[in-house]
């Protein structure tokens, strides 16, 4: 891959995918002979919303998502960034695997994308696909289930 340079822009986005990723708290990168360094005070992510009422928060928390139970023995195959979740190599091409896919360890199973960098995604053991959990073209969080795989 050719060197590149870091733009403006890029930086923008850097610093508003810290701001919203609430699990950085220490972020660095050198590209060239510039470094970017970003740290939050606290260590924290800054608090987004104003104080909720008891009644609404509750509301709320009834409508948070809740990890699903997975099958003991599955191997879940999670996000480990924010970004967007893509199955296959690029638009039309067909998905890295499918439902039934034998993978092993190496086995690319998507990708995630973050500021236009492509991140593979590994099935990390020996088995196959079960269920593909997110779908092509999604946000998907830090920790998100993807692919669930039956090893062998």
């Amino acid at each position: 891959m050719p060197p590149r340079e870091l733009t403006y822009e890029d930086l923008l986005q850097i610093v508003e995918l810290i701001k919203s990723a609430s699990h950085f708290s220490e972020f660095r990168l050198k590209v060239g002979d510039i470094e970017v360094s970003l740290r939050r005070s606290d260590g924290a992510a800054p608090a987004r919303a104003a104080p909720q009422q008891p009644a609404a928060a509750a509301a709320e928390a009834a409508q948070s998502p809740v990890e699903p139970h997975f099958p003991e023995g599955v191997t879940v195959v999670r996000a480990p960034m924010v970004g967007t979740f893509y199955r296959g190599p690029s638009p039309g091409a067909p998905p890295y695997v499918e439902v039934g896919s034998a993978v092993e360890p190496a086995t690319q199973v998507g990708i995630i994308e973050v500021m236009k960098l492509m991140n593979a995604i590994e099935a990390g053991v020996r088995g196959v696909v079960k269920e593909i959990l997110a779908a092509n073209g999604e946000p998907v969080e830090h920790g998100q289930p993807l692919v669930l795989i039956e090893p062998r």
